[in-house]
Protein backbone atom coordinates (compact mmCIF):
# COMPACT_ATOMS: atom_id res chain seq x y z
CA UNK A 1 0.00 0.00 0.00
CA UNK A 2 1.21 3.12 -1.07
CA UNK A 3 1.05 6.63 1.14
CA UNK A 4 -1.27 7.50 -2.02
CA UNK A 5 -3.61 4.80 -1.01
CA UNK A 6 -4.17 5.74 2.14
CA UNK A 7 -5.71 8.85 1.32
CA UNK A 8 -7.94 7.49 -1.34
CA UNK A 9 -11.31 7.00 -0.59
CA UNK A 10 -14.63 6.73 -2.42
CA UNK A 11 -18.41 7.12 -1.21
CA UNK A 12 -19.61 3.42 -2.10
CA UNK A 13 -16.48 2.25 -0.15
CA UNK A 14 -17.27 4.29 3.18
CA UNK A 15 -20.52 2.56 3.17
CA UNK A 16 -19.31 -0.66 4.52
CA UNK A 17 -16.33 0.84 6.58
CA UNK A 18 -18.57 0.60 10.00
CA UNK A 19 -20.49 -2.51 9.94
CA UNK A 20 -24.21 -2.34 10.68
CA UNK A 21 -24.02 -4.52 14.10
CA UNK A 22 -20.94 -2.69 15.30
CA UNK A 23 -23.38 0.45 14.87
CA UNK A 24 -26.15 -0.92 16.56
CA UNK A 25 -24.15 -2.24 19.47
CA UNK A 26 -22.37 1.53 20.07
CA UNK A 27 -25.00 3.20 19.80
CA UNK A 28 -27.82 1.74 21.75
CA UNK A 29 -24.42 1.20 24.63
CA UNK A 30 -24.16 5.34 24.10
CA UNK A 31 -28.07 5.86 25.02
CA UNK A 32 -28.18 3.38 27.63
CA UNK A 33 -25.04 4.73 29.54
CA UNK A 34 -26.73 8.37 28.71
CA UNK A 35 -29.12 7.56 30.31
CA UNK A 36 -27.53 6.56 33.44
CA UNK A 37 -25.73 9.54 33.31
CA UNK A 38 -28.67 11.74 33.16
CA UNK A 39 -29.91 9.86 36.00
CA UNK A 40 -27.23 10.65 38.35
CA UNK A 41 -26.82 14.44 37.23
CA UNK A 42 -30.58 14.40 37.91
CA UNK A 43 -29.72 12.69 41.49
CA UNK A 44 -26.76 14.66 42.33
CA UNK A 45 -28.50 18.19 41.39
CA UNK A 46 -27.78 20.78 43.74
CA UNK A 47 -28.39 24.16 42.47
CA UNK A 48 -31.15 26.19 42.25
CA UNK A 49 -32.90 25.74 39.26
CA UNK A 50 -32.91 22.45 37.57
CA UNK A 51 -32.13 22.59 33.61
CA UNK A 52 -33.96 19.17 32.22
CA UNK A 53 -32.22 20.73 28.88
CA UNK A 54 -28.75 19.87 30.09
CA UNK A 55 -29.64 16.42 31.51
CA UNK A 56 -31.30 15.63 28.17
CA UNK A 57 -28.10 17.45 25.95
CA UNK A 58 -25.73 15.03 28.16
CA UNK A 59 -27.78 11.52 26.57
CA UNK A 60 -27.17 12.92 22.89
CA UNK A 61 -24.17 14.39 23.84
CA UNK A 62 -22.86 10.43 24.23
CA UNK A 63 -24.50 9.12 21.21
CA UNK A 64 -22.83 12.11 18.66
CA UNK A 65 -19.71 11.64 20.22
CA UNK A 66 -19.82 7.90 19.70
CA UNK A 67 -21.27 8.40 16.27
CA UNK A 68 -18.39 11.04 15.30
CA UNK A 69 -15.48 8.93 16.71
CA UNK A 70 -16.81 6.27 14.89
CA UNK A 71 -16.46 8.00 11.72
CA UNK A 72 -12.93 8.90 12.77
CA UNK A 73 -11.83 5.57 13.58
CA UNK A 74 -13.14 4.41 9.79
CA UNK A 75 -11.29 6.82 7.77
CA UNK A 76 -8.18 8.98 8.05
CA UNK A 77 -8.75 11.60 5.57
CA UNK A 78 -12.64 12.05 7.59
CA UNK A 79 -10.80 12.13 10.63
CA UNK A 80 -8.25 15.06 9.24
CA UNK A 81 -11.15 16.68 8.12
CA UNK A 82 -13.20 16.52 11.24
CA UNK A 83 -10.49 17.94 13.58
CA UNK A 84 -10.77 21.16 11.39
CA UNK A 85 -14.00 20.92 11.86
CA UNK A 86 -14.24 20.67 15.15
CA UNK A 87 -11.68 23.27 15.87
CA UNK A 88 -13.48 26.04 14.80
CA UNK A 89 -16.24 25.36 16.85
CA UNK A 90 -16.82 27.77 19.78
CA UNK A 91 -19.62 27.31 22.77
CA UNK A 92 -20.58 30.15 24.55
CA UNK A 93 -22.51 28.71 26.99
CA UNK A 94 -21.63 29.56 30.59
CA UNK A 95 -21.05 26.48 32.63
CA UNK A 96 -21.72 27.64 36.37
CA UNK A 97 -21.13 24.48 38.48
CA UNK A 98 -17.80 22.75 38.35
CA UNK A 99 -20.17 19.13 38.51
CA UNK A 100 -21.65 20.46 35.47
CA UNK A 101 -18.16 20.05 33.60
CA UNK A 102 -17.80 16.66 35.44
CA UNK A 103 -20.75 15.45 33.52
CA UNK A 104 -20.11 17.18 30.13
CA UNK A 105 -16.30 15.32 30.13
CA UNK A 106 -18.03 11.86 31.42
CA UNK A 107 -20.54 11.73 28.62
CA UNK A 108 -17.27 12.98 25.91
CA UNK A 109 -15.22 10.07 27.57
CA UNK A 110 -17.97 7.24 27.65
CA UNK A 111 -18.25 8.09 23.53
CA UNK A 112 -15.02 7.57 22.57
CA UNK A 113 -14.26 4.69 24.59
CA UNK A 114 -17.71 3.27 22.88
CA UNK A 115 -16.51 4.31 19.54
CA UNK A 116 -13.09 2.44 20.29
CA UNK A 117 -14.58 -0.92 21.37
CA UNK A 118 -13.98 -0.84 25.00
CA UNK A 119 -17.23 -1.68 26.19
CA UNK A 120 -16.36 -3.00 29.36
CA UNK A 121 -14.17 -0.42 30.40
CA UNK A 122 -17.05 2.13 29.00
CA UNK A 123 -19.73 0.31 31.46
CA UNK A 124 -17.78 -0.70 34.94
CA UNK A 125 -15.74 3.05 34.49
CA UNK A 126 -19.57 4.80 34.21
CA UNK A 127 -21.19 2.60 37.38
CA UNK A 128 -17.95 3.21 39.27
CA UNK A 129 -18.40 7.30 38.55
CA UNK A 130 -21.44 7.47 39.11
CA UNK A 131 -20.99 5.98 42.55
CA UNK A 132 -18.44 7.72 43.55
CA UNK A 133 -20.69 10.61 42.65
CA UNK A 134 -23.51 9.57 44.52
CA UNK A 135 -21.62 9.15 47.72
CA UNK A 136 -19.96 12.46 47.85
CA UNK A 137 -22.25 14.68 46.40
CA UNK A 138 -25.23 13.29 48.24
CA UNK A 139 -23.11 13.23 51.81
CA UNK A 140 -24.66 14.82 54.68
CA UNK A 141 -22.73 17.55 56.02
CA UNK A 142 -23.46 19.12 59.51
CA UNK A 143 -23.54 22.39 58.75
CA UNK A 144 -26.45 24.34 57.22
CA UNK A 145 -24.87 27.30 55.67
CA UNK A 146 -27.41 30.43 54.96
CA UNK A 147 -27.52 34.13 53.68
CA UNK A 148 -29.24 36.39 55.63
CA UNK A 149 -30.29 39.91 54.20
CA UNK A 150 -31.39 42.25 57.06
CA UNK A 151 -32.73 45.41 56.46
CA UNK A 152 -32.57 48.25 59.51
CA UNK A 153 -32.59 51.77 60.08
CA UNK A 154 -29.50 52.17 62.45
CA UNK A 155 -26.72 51.18 64.33
CA UNK A 156 -28.84 50.08 67.46
CA UNK A 157 -31.07 48.26 65.08
CA UNK A 158 -27.98 46.43 63.29
CA UNK A 159 -26.19 45.74 66.73
CA UNK A 160 -29.63 43.98 67.73
CA UNK A 161 -29.69 42.00 64.77
CA UNK A 162 -26.26 40.87 64.75
CA UNK A 163 -26.68 39.57 68.73
CA UNK A 164 -30.02 37.37 67.52
CA UNK A 165 -28.30 35.92 64.76
CA UNK A 166 -24.87 35.23 67.07
CA UNK A 167 -26.76 33.42 69.75
CA UNK A 168 -29.15 31.51 67.44
CA UNK A 169 -25.98 30.25 64.88
CA UNK A 170 -22.72 28.51 65.43
CA UNK A 171 -21.08 31.08 62.82
CA UNK A 172 -22.09 34.45 62.33
CA UNK A 173 -19.99 36.74 59.61
CA UNK A 174 -20.29 39.87 57.80
CA UNK A 175 -20.44 39.02 53.90
CA UNK A 176 -21.49 43.04 52.94
CA UNK A 177 -23.51 45.83 54.08
CA UNK A 178 -24.61 48.58 52.29
CA UNK A 179 -25.47 52.24 54.21
CA UNK A 180 -27.95 54.96 52.37
CA UNK A 181 -29.91 57.73 54.28
CA UNK A 182 -32.36 56.05 56.70
CA UNK A 183 -31.67 52.55 55.58
CA UNK A 184 -29.10 49.87 55.80
CA UNK A 185 -28.73 46.17 54.26
CA UNK A 186 -26.13 43.66 55.95
CA UNK A 187 -26.03 40.26 54.45
CA UNK A 188 -24.85 37.67 56.80
CA UNK A 189 -23.35 34.50 55.99
CA UNK A 190 -24.95 32.13 58.76
CA UNK A 191 -24.31 28.43 60.00
CA UNK A 192 -27.59 26.86 61.71
CA UNK A 193 -27.16 24.59 64.62
CA UNK A 194 -30.16 22.74 63.21
CA UNK A 195 -32.73 23.14 60.86
CA UNK A 196 -35.18 25.72 62.81
CA UNK A 197 -35.43 29.07 61.32
CA UNK A 198 -37.90 30.57 63.64
CA UNK A 199 -35.17 33.43 64.58
CA UNK A 200 -36.13 34.90 61.53
CA UNK A 201 -39.45 35.92 62.52
CA UNK A 202 -37.90 37.49 65.59
CA UNK A 203 -35.30 39.74 63.50
CA UNK A 204 -38.54 40.86 61.62
CA UNK A 205 -39.96 41.95 65.17
CA UNK A 206 -36.97 43.88 66.38
CA UNK A 207 -37.10 47.86 66.07
CA UNK A 208 -35.49 49.51 63.47
CA UNK A 209 -35.58 46.05 61.23
CA UNK A 210 -37.79 46.46 58.39
CA UNK A 211 -37.18 42.89 57.04
CA UNK A 212 -35.36 40.00 57.72
CA UNK A 213 -34.41 37.01 54.57
CA UNK A 214 -32.67 33.80 55.14
CA UNK A 215 -31.78 32.24 51.46
CA UNK A 216 -29.83 29.12 51.49
CA UNK A 217 -26.27 29.33 49.72
CA UNK A 218 -24.50 26.60 47.78
CA UNK A 219 -21.67 28.32 46.32
CA UNK A 220 -17.97 28.80 47.56
CA UNK A 221 -17.28 29.87 51.29
CA UNK A 222 -13.57 32.48 51.26
CA UNK A 223 -12.61 32.13 54.65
Amino acid sequence: MTFQDIFKSSFLENITSVSILDMVIAIVLAFGIGIFIFLIYKKTYRGVMYSASFGTSLIAMTMVTTIVILAVTSNIVLSLGMVGALSIVRFRTAIKDPLDIVFLFWSIAVGIVLAAGLIPLAVFGSVAVGLILLFFVNKKSHDHPYIAVIHCDSKASEDAAYALLSQRADRCVVKSKTAAAGSVEINYEIRLKDSNTDFVNELSQLNGVSSAVLVSYNGDYMN
